[in-house]
């Protein structure tokens, strides 16, 4: 399955300008919550089947990236 470009989304005119999962109004702020939680990713997408998979991976991908970009060497 193909994931939605681009992966996350903003609007004022949906919830305030929360970024969401694109095609969505699953807030992505709702997977690191689960996450942080200790939920699994089963469970979120179980709660919020219009994100898929693939989706939910692009934009944990996408995370890390930009968290790893950020590292300074030490």
């Amino acid at each position: 399955m193909l994931t939605p470009e681009p992966l996350i989304t903003t609007s004022p005119a949906r919830l305030n300008g929360t970024p969401v999962f694109g095609g969505t109004r699953v807030p992505v702020q709702s997977l690191m919550d689960y996450l942080e939680a200790g939920d699994s990713l089963d469970e979120f997408l179980a709660d919020f089947p219009s994100v898929t998979r693939e989706h939910a991976i692009a934009v944990l991908e996408l995370a890390k990236s930009a968290l790893l970009d950020k590292a300074v060497a030490a």
